[in-house]
């Protein structure tokens, strides 16, 4: 029987469990949408570095145009987060993922056209980033809206999966366009993309969740937020190792061109193969999480997964033949989808559903809002001291700070059982513990 919101059981649409989430009919529109789009995006992502790195031939600038697209989630995301517990969800997402088409399309033309200068490249990953401030948080909460609660662990682990599927084709793809026949078709095909994505959102039928208005200014709604992260332990904790892998290691992909270039020897289509790898990588991880049942003894797998891919970048920075970098990207995006999924999945799990944009918002800010910083640390290290010494050393940072989690971690998972237990008892989580 399919109820209002689209649902219908496994049996009747023959899925396996690790689909499971694919029942509903308001995810499937999604799942669909965002497979198509997120190939284009990767696309402009490699495309964009390679045009950058053709026109300046600079580590710095390589990180500052990284900075400069991320820099607005770390400090528009609360904004945003706010704006998801306030406001329709979907028509949020309906007009972010409008304004990102629109800003791929003039990129696109103004490379086609042969007219593109840094400065354009600069000054739309700044308005790509404001769009994206309100977008992440809204797409991360809004997948409770379209599953549920019972099947949120497993559209979040699809959600990786169609993320790193796409992370693996879609720099491919760019490696062979970029060669052949130059930037340009790349940013026009990512602009292309998103009508499959605003398609699936207009498509859907969104009378699954009505969120009551919030009380006070959004100002102060801002604060309830980082009020509750500050207070909640588990979830501070989580937040804190996320913000550091981002903050050291995730830096490495944007000095893949210097990698693939100088290092490896491997040019632009080298380039698309070390992408992909790290993405056919953290495609099996996200696929692994698919097939799990539950959450149990998750939190475990977050700090075995950062030293995992700490380890793996010390590796590749030693590394000098192309073939065997690439296959150290395999383990690196492997973990790092692990670490990454794991904590999304305990903080949506732990965190009550009034809150959730806001706590959301600051996953962003850890996720892809210190990315901005280290992009520009990485670029301003690979400057002094070369890439492959500056992905080194984020590695190395990686593995101390997964050794730090790991020792406070007999001590948080009663915490964070308790949390998720309160969750699946009545909707919600207690108030969190204030610190002695």
């Amino acid at each position: 029987m399919q109820t209002s919101s689209g649902e219908q059981t496994l049996s009747q649409l023959k899925l396996p469990f690790a689909l499971r989430a694919l029942r509903h009919r308001n995810y499937r529109l999604f799942f669909a949408g965002q497979l198509i789009s997120l190939v284009g995006t990767w696309m402009q992502v490699v495309a964009q570095s390679w045009l950058v790195y053709r026109l300046t031939n600079s580590a710095v600038l390589l990180g500052s145009v990284a900075f400069s697209r991320l820099i607005p989630v770390f400090l528009l995301a609360p904004v945003g987060g706010t704006a998801a517990d306030r406001y329709n969800r979907h028509r949020i997402l309906v007009a972010t993922q409008t304004a990102a088409m629109l800003l791929a399309f003039v990129l696109a033309v103004l490379t086609l056209a042969g007219v593109v200068q840094v400065w354009h490249v600069f000054g739309l990953a700044v308005l790509l980033g404001i769009v994206n401030a309100f977008d992440i948080p809204t797409r991360q909460a809004f997948v409770v809206d379209m599953v549920g609660r019972e099947d949120l662990f497993n559209a979040i682990a699809l959600n990786s999966s169609i993320i790193n599927g796409a992370r693996m084709i879609g720099p491919a793809i760019a490696g062979v366009l970029v060669a052949a026949i130059g930037e340009g078709w790349c940013f026009l095909a990512n602009a292309v993309s998103y009508v499959a994505v605003i398609v699936g959102l207009l498509l859907m039928n969104m009378n699954v969740q009505v969120h009551d208005p919030l009380p006070g200014s959004a100002l102060a709604g801002v604060v309830e937020g980082f009020r509750y992260v500050r207070h909640a332990a588990p979830i501070r904790a989580l937040l804190l190792l996320l913000g550091l892998v981002s903050l050291m290691g995730m830096p490495y992909a944007v000095l893949m061109p210097i990698f693939a270039d100088q290092i490896l020897h491997g040019g632009a289509r080298g380039l698309g193969l070390l992408m992909g790898a790290s993405g056919t990588g953290a495609l099996a991880g996200a696929l692994i999480l698919a097939r799990r049942r539950d959450i149990d003894s998750l939190e475990r797998w977050v700090p075995l997964a950062a030293t995992g891919f700490g380890s793996s970048l010390i590796l590749f920075s030693l590394s000098r033949w192309f073939w065997f970098s690439t296959a150290l990207l395999l383990p690196a995006g492997f973990c790092m989808m692990i670490e990454m999924a794991s904590s999304n999945t305990l903080i949506q799990s732990m965190v009550p559903d009034k809150l959730r944009g806001r706590v959301m918002a600051v996953y962003s800010m850890m996720f892809m809002g210190m990315a901005p910083f280290g992009s520009l640390l990485a670029g301003a290290l690979a400057h002094h001291l070369g890439a492959p010494a500056t992905v080194g050393l984020g590695g190395a940072v990686c593995v101390a700070g997964a050794g730090i989690f790991r020792l406070r971690l007999a001590r948080l998972r009663q915490e964070i059982q308790q949390m998720i237990a309160a969750h699946r008892a009545v909707g919600g989580t207690p108030p969190a513990r204030t610190p002695d």
